[in-house]
């Protein structure tokens, strides 16, 4: 899901950028659907625990690297983080390829992971070499060549180099995605583009990342989207909303939950108590307290008895009963049992 509360997040040592809530939260649905889609072995990997202790096991559930980590999380640009201690990086092989010495780290994107250490950030690459100076107060994944950092209260943009591109001006900056970025410049939101003009004026309360080409936005306590032209092309009237993905996204109305088409009509009538985003034509939704998953009739295809769910990667997804984790496949058939 795309909200921390419908799932798993990454780690919250991990989380590297504090942002406004409504730029964040939608961007980590992008975030998992990158984390498990580069990893070295013949076939993804996923993190599973046994007595507390995290390993990784292949697709069909066959334990591949012997749990032995404090904590682990998924795959990203053929590393995964680990923690033994400190944080660091495992390799297919369950190899620390860069060892656990940083306070923080997040995944690698675009060939570089954010790091702390000494309460400030900087970036590695895969080698687990210093590519840009630990001097940040916060930093944030690339995206689309850049990276959202903070220095002295305000957050700018950085490119591969580490060059500062986009001067530090912003109370709160998200993610690139189709080629702008949510911004607040004071106490509105507004979107810039590439080149670091203001391409949608800020004018509102909220922003979130651009997916299919629109975004969403919140004027006076309502939710709606706007066109890459800055267009209000859906009206505010929806009390919460994510992103869309393959033509339908979230969108509650009073206390229920459906999903609407790019028009702004709902093409699955809202009768979840939550529901998160598509994933492999897949979506979370809470019926009764609990979660199972919709399909894009709006069909319940996989009962709702899970605590919680994440997003379909790679054909499985994660599933908390209680306090414990596990995964399941399209059918709902457990392939990693939360008992173990």
């Amino acid at each position: 899901m795309s909200r921390a509360r419908a799932g798993f997040p990454t780690t919250n040592s991990t989380t590297i950028m504090k942002i406004n809530r409504l730029i964040v939260l939608p961007a980590l649905a992008l975030l998992a659907s990158a984390l498990t889609s580069a990893v070295p072995a013949a076939q993804p990997l996923f993190p599973v625990v046994i007595n507390g202790k995290w390993g990784y096991a292949d697709k069909a559930g066959k334990l591949v690297i012997t749990p032995m980590f404090d904590q682990a999380q998924p795959f990203a640009g053929g590393l995964a983080v680990v923690k033994l201690g400190r944080w660091g990086y495992s390799d297919g092989a369950g190899k620390l390829a860069i060892n656990p010495q940083y306070d923080a780290a997040g995944p690698f994107s675009m060939g570089l992971a954010a790091v702390k250490q000494g309460g400030r950030y900087g970036y590695i690459d895969t080698d687990g070499k210093n590519a840009i100076p630990i001097q940040f107060d916060e930093a944030e994944a690339f995206s689309e060549g850049f990276a959202a950092i903070k220095l002295s209260h305000r957050y700018g943009y950085i490119d591969k180099s580490g060059k500062i591109i986009f001067t530090p001006q912003f109370e709160s900056a998200g993610p690139f995605s189709q080629g702008m970025a949510a911004v607040r410049p004071d106490k509105k939101f507004g979107y810039i583009d590439t080149s670091g003009k203001l391409a949608i004026n800020p004018i509102y309360d909220h922003a979130g990342p651009f997916s299919e080409g629109l975004a969403p936005v919140e004027l006076d306590h309502r939710w709606g989207f706007v066109d890459r032209a800055g267009k209000l092309v859906i009206t505010p009237v929806f009390d919460e909303v994510h992103g869309f993905v393959k033509g339908l996204a979230p969108a509650r109305l009073g206390k229920n939950w459906g999903f609407i088409d790019t028009t702004g009509h709902f093409s699955i009538n809202p009768l979840f108590e939550d529901a998160g985003e598509f994933s492999e034509d897949l979506a979370g939704v809470r019926l009764s307290k609990r979660w199972g998953f919709a399909d894009k009739s709006g069909k319940t295809v996989i009962t709702p008895v899970y605590d919680e769910v994440m997003p379909f990667t790679d054909g499985l997804a994660r599933v908390k009963v209680g306090r414990k984790t596990g995964y399941i496949d399209a059918n709902g058939k457990f392939v990693w049992n939360p008992n173990n």
